[in-house]
């Protein structure tokens, strides 16, 4: 692993923590209690993906609160470079966390494969 990527590293664990701070202490209900799966910052660390949990969101909750979280997110990126002490952070994108949703239907689909082949298997 290269020192870039280190660096990088360390700044996707510090945003994972802080992020959710920074939601804590907004008077918004739709997203104050957001759970933050992942931060992936770009090799340059000046942007940084944000996944959220989604699982107790509709989707028209979920395209509101995406909606606010790109007016806030200036705030956030500026919570964040003051907890710090940073120059700048980087520029938050916010997205939905669907990696849950990918899994559970894998699973599904495994146990589907299973029930077909203890079928066959016994006929």
């Amino acid at each position: 692993m290269t020192h870039e990527e280190i660096k990088r590293h360390r700044v996707e664990s510090i945003l994972r923590e802080i992020i959710p701070e920074a939601l804590a202490t907004l008077d918004d209900e739709r997203i104050n209690t957001l759970v933050v799966t992942e931060v992936v910052c770009s090799k340059g660390r000046s942007d940084a993906k944000v996944y959220l949990e989604k699982s107790y969101l509709d989707s028209k909750e979920q395209s509101e609160a995406l909606r606010q979280l790109r007016s806030v997110a200036p705030y956030i990126q500026n919570h964040c470079k003051q907890s710090e002490g940073w120059f700048k952070a980087p520029r938050l994108h916010f997205e939905f966390d669907d990696q849950q949703e990918k899994s559970n239907r894998i699973e599904a689909l495994f146990e589907q494969i299973n029930k077909k082949e203890d079928v066959h298997g016994e006929s």
